[in-house]
């Protein structure tokens, strides 16, 4: 990777497809590129002749000239027709006039605006750019960035752009080979259907209520990454992770943010490989409240890889991989924790062999049939087929698919170089109404703990073929 050191002049970004890097680039963009953002590959330059070159004239790419070097990127997610109301729509005008008329975040009594403590108050702001429902905002420090995002539209996401250039990393081909050597050898296996169906709702259902405070007894709040309620959380995380007989530590990463929640299984051979599977405690609530129980998003995948973790315990289960189950925080602020925890791994030369993200599992539109959606566009496509054989033989009760809904930690693995999917509710756009909403609990109408233990089942199937295992001794397959 080449660090310019000469001030950019414009931001480049055209739609991201895995073989992008494929194609020849000039080096005024392979050593200017920012990331993935909004299924957008996001590239600054230094030279204006780079915009003479092919991929910048390509019809669907966007150029935005460059007086300002912190920016943040906002669109809204991919959400389906159900959720586009009239109320939602003057919100969103709302939202983006008050960005085209004011240069600063307010404060006021009526709002709740997290930031990290000892925070100073926030700066200007100015809209770069927008482009429908996306945009680029320039902001002076991260104090404003996170102040913006509490005053986003509900079903909007935002991530921070870099101010220097990243390395893309992609996957090796050798690690491709890995997941296809997987697939081709993928095989039904009674033992591992006997422990990923002892996987209990009853856990999940007292898990999620203590997440979210719907059981009185956890005193939660809010999960978001800079509130009390998240502290709270990791070290309950981190306790019943142990409990459950994993090596845990909390990983702080960037200050005022929870710590991500790191536990590890070692492998019973001499290997480097290792099968990461995850999920966020974050949360994020309805603009203009405290509450923030993250019932669905992403409670649901945290108690996933709860429940996970506690059925290895029952069943004794000793991995030939090693294996980390991993909840992050910081993702509702552009997945912050699982960016700086995958960088970590790949400067330790880490060898990531599978990771699975489970982000959004819990919400069942009434009258579809349960079901899983695996990610259209960022993620490694081989893994992505290996998920969708497992739950075929394991869960058969899921109609499997693709989603737009994009993106969540796996992305942070992917741009890595590791292989790398997420598991999502539903083979198509967002349906949850409380997405990012304060009334995201559990006990409410298509909150759905069956289809969370269907996809949980996958996720666990996928590690156990993946990671490789063995029972005690004389274990047989009741389990």
């Amino acid at each position: 990777m080449i660090m310019g050191s000469v001030t950019p002049v414009a931001l480049f970004a055209v739609p991201y497809a895995a073989g992008i890097f494929n194609h020849n680039l000039p080096v005024c963009l392979t050593n200017n590129f920012y990331g993935i953002f909004g299924e957008q590959a996001v590239f600054k330059f230094t030279d204006p002749s780079c915009l003479d070159t092919q991929l910048v004239q390509h019809e669907s790419g966007m150029i935005v000239p460059l007086q300002h070097q912190k920016l943040v990127w906002i669109q809204e997610s991919a959400i389906d027709v159900s959720l586009q109301t009239s109320q939602y729509d003057a919100e969103v005008d709302d939202f983006l006039r008050w960005l085209r008329t004011e240069d600063t975040v307010p404060s006021s009594v009526h709002q709740t605006v997290f930031l990290p403590p000892d925070a100073s108050a926030p700066g200007p702001l100015s809209l770069v750019y927008l482009n429908g429902r996306s945009g680029i905002v320039a902001v002076p420090d991260d104090e404003a960035a996170y102040a913006l995002s509490s005053f986003l539209p509900q079903f909007w996401k935002f991530s921070s752009i870099p101010s220097m250039p990243v390395a893309y990393l992609p996957v090796p081909e050798r690690a491709v080979d890995h997941i296809r050597k997987l697939l081709a050898s993928l095989r039904f296996d009674p033992v591992v259907a006997s422990t990923v169906n002892g996987l209990s709702v009853t856990e999940m259902r007292k898990d999620i209520r203590y997440l979210t405070n719907e059981d009185g007894e956890s005193g939660i709040v809010s999960r978001h990454s800079f509130a009390g309620g998240s502290r709270v959380a990791a070290d309950w995380l981190k306790a019943q992770f142990e409990g459950a007989g994993a090596t845990c530590e909390l990983r702080h990463f960037l200050q005022g943010f929870a710590p991500n929640v790191v536990c590890k299984y070692p492998a019973t051979t001499e290997t480097s490989a290792t099968v990461l599977i995850s999920g966020h405690y974050d949360s994020r609530g309805s603009f203009g409240s405290q509450r923030a129980p993250g019932g669905n998003d992403d409670g649901s995948g945290t108690i996933s890889v709860l429940a996970i973790a506690r059925r290895i315990k029952h069943v004794g289960l000793k991995f030939r991989s090693n294996v980390e189950l991993v909840t992050f925080a910081g993702e509702e602020q552009g997945l912050r924790g699982s960016r700086a925890y995958a960088q970590e791994l790949r400067a330790q030369g880490a060898n990531i062999t599978v990771m699975i993200q489970a982000d959004m599992i819990g919400y069942h539109v009434p009258g579809e049939p349960p079901q899983l959606g695996l990610p259209m566009y960022v993620g490694t496509p081989e893994v992505a087929d290996f998920v969708a054989k497992i739950s075929a033989i394991y869960s058969p009760e899921l109609t499997v698919g693709y989603s737009a809904a994009c993106c969540s930690d796996h992305q942070s693995f992917h741009e890595q170089g590791y292989p790398a999917t997420q598991v999502f509710e539903r083979a198509g756009p967002i349906a949850d109404p409380m997405y990012h909403n304060s009334g995201d609990i559990s006990d409410r109408l298509g909150y759905d703990l069956d289809q969370v233990r269907s996809i949980s089942k996958v996720q666990f199937a996928t590690l156990l073929h993946a990671a490789g295992f063995d029972l005690p001794e004389g274990d047989d397959l009741e389990l």
